[in-house]
């Protein structure tokens, strides 16, 4: 494997990206008439980043990626039906990126709906109402836990996304054993920029700290 596709170093680059982004020294790397001509034929991106769809989350901006870098998925409160898991596995199995990154944020309004639901009972309509159900039994799970605050149901929110992930997906799951793939949980702040790691599954790593 060349050091872009070992998961580790994946995960330092896109880290490095985030740092100049909040220090506010951004290289716009992979941005230009070059690149784009170099990644027509085909795309080899080093992470897979499943994110909230917030319009605050564009994931080449805050890690300081270009084109043909980052293979984006994304849903409100990055809930997970068939038609993602299908997508990640085609980012890890058919383009072979070795991490893959689940990108949640402060202040997300699938989650404080979530949390408004069970305190109240009321639930939005239309299929708004299913990405609510879909983040509930996260919050469930923090509360169990004794977790309350908003970044505490946050965390267990990626956390249990990244074991989802795992779970049902053989491809990701078998990648991760064998160390070809390792699966993180970001959280990210608004205000700062920063992403903070939440959980790391297949890496050896510790938590970052912004810049």
């Amino acid at each position: 494997m060349t050091e872009i596709q070992i998961p580790g170093a994946a995960f330092d680059l896109l880290l490095a990206g985030n740092q100049r982004f909040v220090s506010g020294t951004p290289e716009h790397p992979n941005q230009d008439a070059a690149r784009r001509t170099e990644t027509a034929p085909s795309q080899q991106p080093f992470a897979v980043v499943f994110g909230c769809s917030d319009s605050r989350l564009a994931a080449e901006i805050i890690f300081d990626r270009g084109l043909g870098d980052l293979f984006v998925v994304r849903t409100a409160g990055h809930v997970a039906g068939t038609e993602v898991l299908g997508s990640i596995e085609f980012g890890v199995s058919v383009l072979n990126a070795p991490l893959v990154v689940v990108l949640g944020h402060d202040s997300c309004g699938a989650v404080a709906a979530a949390c408004s639901a069970l305190e109240d009972g009321r639930t939005p309509g239309g299929f708004v109402r299913d990405v609510v159900e879909r983040v509930t039994p996260s919050v469930l799970a923090a509360r169990a836990a004794g977790r309350e605050t908003a970044e505490e149901i946050l965390a267990e929110h990626i956390e249990h996304t990244v074991d989802l992930l795992l779970e049902r997906s053989r491809v990701l799951a078998e990648r991760v054993a064998d160390g070809r793939l390792g699966v993180v949980g970001l959280s990210y702040r608004l205000a700062d920029g920063s992403a903070q790691l939440v959980a790391a599954r297949g890496l050896a790593t510790a938590a970052p700290t912004a810049s």
